[in-house]
């Protein structure tokens, strides 16, 4: 073999793998179903350097080693050089470094922070949001559930992503402490800004979002200095309180963590009821089941989750030199974390393509893992449980009236509108 020939094969494999990732992010075909794309480069490439410079990992381990190494954390991309970099117009660029110089100068979300500030923010706040006050909530979301159920009985069933959907912005809404008068205005808010998280995101998508992210900020810096007037039973009274060894949190970083709890919170759970039905509308032998035997419904939920995550894109950023799965990336090369494809990992999970209610073969990737672990993780899978539960007691059947829509997005993967017919017991 000659000099020349390895080399070859690099840029056609890179071009490959750059190939996948297109058809997977940006054509419909991928959008609504990413998984064949998953196989390829998993298959191909399993850990694979983009044109771009980013370095993409499609298996399990792989992507919970980087997820748990203190070697990669949060870093701002290059403003004019994102994953796949769909626009790369000056204006483009300029927005996303005017965006990223206001982010410098501001608080900064749990989110983006790397340790010792993360592990600052998150322990103060992990004080106040804890898996009792999660659990505690469980017959409020319960009831919260019921009134999407009554409903979809009165009219005999309507779009589901309408309809339950407003399960997680109602719970949301209940523990942070926003009035129930103001639950609607935060779902279109939530759902323009969560564009500006997705890797083909445009101009005019993140300019939407930033004006949604500035009134949410607003609204919430005036909760809170009512909650320090006047304190109550939420979320945002118990952030307010959380102290330890004289450190507190400030106002900025307890308006920053409701902001960051609104928007993950919807967005993510939204997306896990309406591709839970529809992993059950593609699987009718497995929706059968389920009905059968409701005692399933928990692990009905976590197969929901890995099948179809709502999240299918993390990522870190390479705070040193380091080695990725056997490639040396160095200092702030992007690592995109294909959590999608890492829950089809035949290594971790057996049969992986296929849906099973009663698989019972460890967590998902789906809520990342490491430091910056979902913190909602425990509320997001109550809230699927109520949900399906509640489906299967009030319902005999719940069966797919049309289409399912799908919403265009990679990094939140969920539907537009999921149509249902439903029979009351």
């Amino acid at each position: 073999m000659t000099q020349t020939e390895p080399a070859t094969d690099n840029i056609s494999l890179q071009q490959r793998g750059d190939e996948y990732l297109i058809n997977m992010m940006m054509t419909p075909e991928g959008i609504d179903d990413p998984a064949p794309w998953y196989k390829k480069l998993r298959d191909d490439m399993p850990v694979f350097q983009s044109a771009s410079g980013s370095v993409f990992l499609t298996r399990y381990e792989d992507c919970r080693a980087v997820l748990r190494d203190n070697r990669f954390g949060k870093v701002e991309r290059n403003a004019d050089a994102t994953m796949l970099a769909v626009d790369k117009s000056d204006e483009m660029t300029k927005f996303r470094q005017a965006q990223q110089e206001r982010r410098r100068q501001g608080p900064q979300s749990m989110l983006f922070l790397n340790p010792p500030d993360h592990t600052r923010m998150r322990s103060l706040v992990s004080r106040a949001f804890t898996p009792r006050r999660i659990e505690g909530m469980r017959a409020s979301i319960s009831s919260l559930s019921e009134e999407c159920m009554d409903a979809l009985a009165e009219h005999g069933g309507g779009d589901a992503i309408d309809i339950l959907g407003w399960v997680p912005i109602n719970v949301i809404g209940e523990l942070v402490g926003v009035p129930r008068s103001d639950w609607a205005r935060f779902r279109d808010l939530v759902t323009t800004s969560a564009v500006s998280l997705e890797p083909t995101a445009t101009l005019d998508d993140l300019k939407s979002a930033e004006v949604a992210f500035g009134e949410m900020w607003g609204y919430f810096l005036d909760l809170v200095a009512e909650r320090r007037v006047m304190p109550g039973e939420d979320l945002i009274s118990g952030l307010l309180e959380v102290e330890v060894d004289g450190d507190k949190l400030s106002d900025a970083e307890v308006v920053s963590t409701a902001v960051l709890l609104f928007g993950a919170g919807m967005e993510t759970t939204q997306n896990l009821i309406g591709n839970g039905l529809g992993a059950l509308f593609k699987n009718p032998e497995q929706h059968h089941k389920l009905w059968e035997q409701p005692e399933l419904v928990d692990l009905a939920v976590e197969e929901m989750l890995r099948w179809d995550s709502p999240v299918q894109i993390d990522g870190r950023g390479a705070l040193e030199d380091a080695d990725v799965a056997g490639l040396d990336v160095p200092k702030g090369a992007s690592i995109v974390t294909l959590l999608g494809a890492a829950n089809r990992d035949p290594a971790q999970f057996s049969n992986a393509d296929a849906f099973d209610i009663a698989r019972n073969e460890g967590p998902p990737m789906s809520f990342a893992s490491g430091i910056h672990f979902c913190l909602g993780a425990n509320l997001a899978r109550a809230e699927g449980q109520e949900v399906f539960a509640g489906l299967i007691r009030r319902f005999s059947s719940v069966t797919q009236a049309g289409p399912l829509v799908n919403r265009n997005r990679m990094t939140l993967r969920g539907y537009e509108a999921v149509p249902v017919e439903v029979t009351p017991r």
